[in-house]
């Protein structure tokens, strides 16, 4: 079991560990790496590695956002196979449509509770 979270520990924070290097040393905006990632765990997913990566370190590489777009992958090709093609298009955001709505509806309380404002520089 200690095995288990040392494992994800260090997966989660190489991933982490990445991202922090690469906003040290870029001018990439947050939201650019934010895609970067989405993209990089989708195309690792296309070619059956994500999935490897998960196996072994379990909700270190399943939690970030690169273990979103793994799941986007896996949720439009099971649906290519169950639907046909039009399952390339919904199968991605049925896999994810928890995730998806958890996140709004946390974005939209957290924006009732307290008041935003703009961040003076």
């Amino acid at each position: 079991m200690a095995i288990a979270f040392l494992k994800a520990f260090l997966v989660g924070g190489a991933i982490c560990m990445a991202g922090q290097l690469i906003i040290n040393f870029t001018h990439l905006t947050n939201g650019k790496l934010l895609v970067l990632f989405l993209v990089t765990g989708a195309v690792l997913q296309g070619f059956g590695l994500y999935e490897k990566l998960i196996e072994f370190a379990g909700a270190g590489a399943s939690i970030p956002i690169c273990g979103f777009g793994c799941a986007l992958v896996q949720g439009a090709v099971e649906a290519v196979r169950t639907d046909g093609w039009i399952g390339a298009f919904t199968g991605g955001l049925s896999r994810c449509a928890l995730g998806i709505a958890v996140a709004i509806v946390s974005g939209y309380i957290v924006a009732i509770i307290f008041r935003p404002h703009t961040k003076k520089n």
